[in-house]
């Protein structure tokens, strides 16, 4: 069928089935604010210009000569080191099967030679470097899907601010700059994702945002397989669009009844990469992969933010902790991707025993290793021909039904150790109800 520009009609498009099954993603914060590098990196140029917090009027006079404007930024932002098969080898690594990169943040900077962003645009200035087709390039030699994150709106674009003077009643940024920049990607990269961002300033009506999701469903390249979010107007998060995000960081607390993603970061307080991080403000391997087995159990995706230098490296914290991720799911990608929620997404009074099927077959993954090596799991039924195994580990386990309902399950023996053991193992039921 054809859509029609309106949300009845784009909502009722089926969410092409690769987006579901990936399950795991990266995402990539980077830009002109990634010179700076500092603070609330990735908002850098609004706290400092926007609200002109003295923090950041500080730091600027400290750091940089008078008059310093945010444009002097950009020549500062390299990517003298940006090697985008070794991104697209970490992100394999890590066992993201989708990656989205920042093709222009909220700052108006383009990644690309976009035909609208004369001078302020990676080929022009800063890297000299098309960013958005090296990393896609990169990415599809390993199958690796790619979005584009786009900004629909630009802090300090003149025509922005007529636009938002009048109330939103004109639409010349929307004609001049942010529609035309969104058909070169999609016409010029052909994505698998589009993630829009910006939108909570005005109406749909000022987007035009129905109209580009009805040629792009309709007439684009990427017609049948692209994938976008709901981030496409003042009122849409969390109602209309393919997927939700809902608000960045999101946990629902019980299973929506929409397909969702969940996006973090590894550094806690910012999505650019900001020189003055500390250890204590970084999520460990731990609560990386607590976060994705919470998100996975109630149907989500999970899309994990790193923000690389100014130079284009992802610093080695940051490529430690992807890797890490990687190594879980090499022994426990099986509980993860392509599964599905079951009749059940946490185990009753605990919030460390999480569940994802695969057809009839149940996982049970747990985040706290039992002292007494025995896991009671009270949500499964068991008959039988209950067979009891868990991922990485040879040979069945033994299990009894427990004295209230469920099984008991005894656990393979640990070796003692003076350190707990790593976060996450997954037991694998078939043969229960």
């Amino acid at each position: 069928p054809r859509y029609r520009p309106d949300w009845a009609s784009l909502d009722s498009r089926p969410l092409p089935a690769w987006f579901d099954q990936a399950k795991v993603g990266g995402f990539v914060h980077w830009g002109v604010f990634s010179g700076p590098a500092w603070g609330s990196a990735w908002w850098f140029w609004w706290h400092w210009q926007g609200e002109h917090r003295p923090e950041y009027q500080r730091f600027v006079q400290r750091r940089f000569p008078p008059g310093t404007a945010y444009a002097d930024f950009a020549p500062r932002f390299t990517a003298h080191d940006f090697q985008p098969r070794d991104w697209a080898r970490l992100f394999q690594k890590a066992g993201a099967r989708y990656v989205v990169l920042t093709t222009k943040h909220h700052e108006g900077f383009t990644n690309w030679k976009s035909p609208v962003s004369w001078n302020w645009n990676s080929l022009d200035t800063g890297p000299h470097r098309d960013l958005v087709g090296e990393l896609g390039q990169a990415l599809r030699e390993r199958n690796i899907r790619y979005g584009l994150y786009h900004s629909l709106l630009e802090w300090f674009n003149p025509l922005y601010l007529a636009d938002k003077e009048s109330g939103f009643k004109t639409q010349n940024f929307v004609l001049k700059k942010t529609m035309p920049e969104l058909y070169d990607l999609v016409l010029t990269y052909k994505p698998d994702l589009i993630w829009s961002d910006g939108d909570w300033e005005a109406p749909e009506s000022y987007w035009n945002s129905t109209s580009f999701l009805a040629w792009l469903y309709n007439d684009s390249p990427v017609k049948d397989t692209v994938v976008v979010n709901d981030r496409w107007c003042n009122n849409c998060s969390c109602h209309h669009g393919g997927f939700y995000n809902c608000a960045d960081k999101y946990k629902p607390g019980t299973l929506p009844t929409h397909k969702w993603e969940m996006c973090s970061s590894i550094d806690k307080h910012s999505w650019g990469y900001r020189s003055n991080m500390n250890v204590s403000e970084l999520m460990d391997e731990a609560s990386i992969i607590e976060e994705l087995v919470q998100t996975v159990s109630f149907g989500g995706n999970y899309l994990l933010n790193v923000g690389p230098t100014k130079e284009g490296v992802i610093v080695p914290i940051f490529q430690e902790r992807l890797l890490a991720l990687g190594r879980w799911l090499d022994t426990n990608g099986e509980a993860i991707y392509e599964s599905k929620p079951w009749r059940v997404q946490v185990e009753n009074s605990t919030n460390t025993i999480w569940y994802t099927s695969k057809g009839p077959v149940v996982y049970a993954i747990f985040l706290i290793w039992p002292p007494d090596n025995v896991v009671e799991l009270s949500s499964p039924i068991p008959s039988p021909t209950t067979q009891v195994t868990m991922l990485g580990v040879a040979g069945t386990l033994k299990w009894q039904v427990a004295p209230g309902k469920g099984l008991l399950v005894t656990l393979p023996l640990v070796l003692p150790s003076p350190l707990p053991p790593q976060s996450g193992w997954t037991i694998k039921l078939e043969g229960v109800k």
